[in-house]
């Protein structure tokens, strides 16, 4: 099968959740010679844009969103140690996002990651119930572009709030921009927080994500 089939099979597989075959797929991609970069832009965004653009027409719903993301992370387990090795294109930009302390719902934010990592993000995920401090402490690590704050729960919410003073007390607002989003979020509370961003869900994160860093 030649390259742009094998990519083209590989987005196709993305959009149906084709999880029994994505993962021989991205293999016969990398034994045909594709560069694993070239597979994330070119076959994985592809797949990812047309779930963002079915979810946006409301033929897809959340249940298929989970799907689709599970998919193409079988997918970046097997791309990932031939990208760690390649020089590939410039990368849209960093993201580091988890959810907030207090908080132990992932789904959202799992399917945000895979759309970010689907349109060229590198994406750094630090999993549920983050404390404050380390999300400042990861901050200074990897340096992101962008970090991406979710929360489920109202109760936890101000938890975001938590995240953007320590950033300002760390004297490193000013180095990253701040999305946050989830079931409880509103644009007023993403205002009155100072955040940079809000997204209500995975599709608008990408957007939002590119145009901050435009």
């Amino acid at each position: 099968m030649d390259p742009t089939a094998l990519k083209s099979r590989i987005a196709e597989a993305i959009v149906d959740f084709d999880m029994d075959h994505i993962e021989e797929l991205t293999r016969e991609a990398l034994r045909a010679g594709i560069p694993a970069h070239d597979l994330v832009l070119d076959g994985l965004s592809m797949g990812m844009t047309i779930v963002g653009e079915r979810y946006a027409s409301r033929e897809y719903f959340l249940p298929e969103l989970v799907m689709c993301a599970e998919t193409m992370k079988l997918a970046m387990a097997v791309l990932e140690p031939h990208l760690a090795s390649e020089t590939g294109p410039k990368s849209a930009g960093k993201v580091l996002i988890g959810t907030v302390a207090g908080d132990l719902h992932d789904i959202g934010k799992n399917i945000v990651a895979s759309m970010l990592q689907g349109a060229g993000f590198e994406v750094h995920d630090l999993g549920v119930d983050v404390p404050t401090a380390s999300f400042i402490r990861h901050i200074r690590d990897t340096k992101p572009d962008i970090v991406g704050l979710s929360a489920l729960l109202l109760t936890t919410r101000e938890a975001m709030a938590d995240v953007i003073r320590a950033l300002h007390e760390a004297g490193i607002r000013q180095e990253v921009k701040v999305i946050v989003g989830g079931c409880p979020i509103t644009p007023d509370f993403a205002e009155a927080i100072g955040a940079d961003g809000f997204a209500a869900d995975a599709l608008e994160a990408v957007q939002v994500a590119k145009a901050l860093l435009a």
